[in-house]
């Protein structure tokens, strides 16, 4: 599995936060993994809860660039939505790779770009 980063997206948000930009970056990166917890709590309890979790997650990761785990959560939200567990399922065995690879990459790319 790959995890992608667009880096255009994450030059146009550096650009726009300016001197808050790491700070909100890493953020992001803590608020990834929050997401995917409480994704991961509400999945068998809650489904409207984990669709708008996975929504969030989507959303947060499409701001800074994380291309994959973006699309991730948009197949377990629309999975979720439409109540097709097997791609719930699927995609939900990849969000922990998504969110990890994500969050090193964006880390990563924050220290060659400070």
């Amino acid at each position: 599995m790959n995890v992608s980063i667009d880096n255009g997206a994450l030059e146009s948000m550096q650009s726009l936060l300016g001197d808050q930009f790491e700070d909100t970056l890493v953020f992001c990166c803590s608020e990834f993994e929050r997401l995917e917890n409480d994704l991961k709590l509400a999945l068998d309890c809650d489904k409207q809860e984990a669709i708008r979790h996975a929504h969030s997650l989507k959303s947060n990761a499409a701001q800074f660039g994380a291309i994959s785990l973006s699309g991730t959560a948009r197949a377990i939200e629309q999975g979720l939505i439409k109540g097709d567990e097997l791609s719930v399922t699927e995609n939900m065995e990849q969000i922990t790779e998504q969110v990890v690879g994500s969050k090193s990459q964006l880390l990563q790319w924050l220290a060659m770009n400070p």
